[in-house]
């Protein structure tokens, strides 16, 4: 180590027996007080320095294995507990984070973290109090207190899964019978553009209104020249059966007299509780007499 204060470049602090001969040294880490250097090898181990005393170590925890030249630990912010990572072999084991007492070196905590899969970095972020872990297999992770953690990954877990609107539907799969008769094989469609104005031309597919009749009504359903009571009528009765073009209008009226007056055909309800029509009789004209004049034609004396 070197002291930057002064201004001689010069080491101020050697120890080359600090890890085995021959092995990396994948993390150093500084208390945040100042006092204490933690330091992890390659050689399985996880050592506690005095700053003031670095020929020998304070901790020693062994059997941590290590196979990985980046693997990271770090002091906690109230600087009671010491962390490091521990790798596995292909699957062989379960990747763990472990958290050591500063004062004692014992574990307090093991933390299974992935499953054939080795802890390398992590990060004890000291204002949002989250612990972020990275593991050999591509994954990362955030460790959190729902008490004492702050912001962080809790915004994220507070906010509901948005939903998303699934569309449900049956697609019609087309049977194709490549040996069928010309009648009898349809046509197919590849662009859906054809389809939508092959489905717009059928009207039970698009459900096309009745289109309006031009002229007499058939099948129950009337013309487009009206719609009342008397088009009705009119249309069934008398444009169905045409008043003959030899015959006199008059004439043609007056032989259904008879038969309307003993069978008619609108006023049946009325037919027994009608009174008898009482109309003026004319008298006829008697010859050679002249017709009385109206009072504004007579002539004043």
């Amino acid at each position: 180590m070197w002291d930057h204060r002064k201004n001689f470049v010069n080491t101020a602090m050697v120890n080359r027996n600090a890890h085995q001969l021959g092995t990396d040294m994948s993390s150093l880490c500084f208390s945040y007080d100042g006092l204490c250097l933690a330091s992890r090898g390659c050689d399985d181990t996880l050592k506690l320095w005095d700053m003031r005393k670095m020929k020998s170590p304070l901790h020693v925890a062994g059997n941590l294995e290590n196979v990985f030249p980046m693997t990271d630990c770090l002091f906690s912010p109230d600087d009671k507990l010491i962390v490091t990572g521990t790798s596995v072999r292909r699957g062989e084991g379960v990747g763990q984070l472990l958290f050591f007492d500063r004062d004692t070196f014992s574990v307090v905590t093991e933390m299974d973290v992935a499953e054939n899969a080795s802890v390398v970095r992590c990060v004890w972020h000291p204002k949002l109090n989250q612990i972020m872990v990275g593991t050999a297999d591509g994954n990362a992770k955030v460790y959190y207190d729902p008490d004492l953690s702050h912001r962080g990954a809790k915004l994220c877990v507070v906010k509901t899964k948005l939903k998303r609107a699934q569309i449900q539907f049956l697609a019609d799969d087309p049977i194709i019978t490549p040996h069928a008769l010309p009648m009898f094989k349809e046509e197919r469609l590849k662009s859906t553009k054809k389809i939508k104005e092959k489905a717009r031309a059928d009207p039970i597919k698009s459900h096309r209104p009745d289109m309006p009749f031009h002229g007499a009504g058939a099948g129950g359903r009337l013309g487009s020249s009206g719609g009342t009571l008397a088009s009705y009528i009119s249309k069934k009765y008398a444009l169905q059966r045409p008043i003959e073009s030899s015959l006199d209008p008059r004439e043609a009226i007056i032989r259904h007299a008879k038969e309307a007056e003993e069978n008619p055909m609108w006023t049946t309800a009325y037919h027994k509780t009608q009174p008898k029509a009482v109309f003026q009789q004319i008298e006829e004209d008697k010859e050679g007499e002249e017709e009385p004049l109206p009072p504004w034609k007579k002539k004043k004396l």
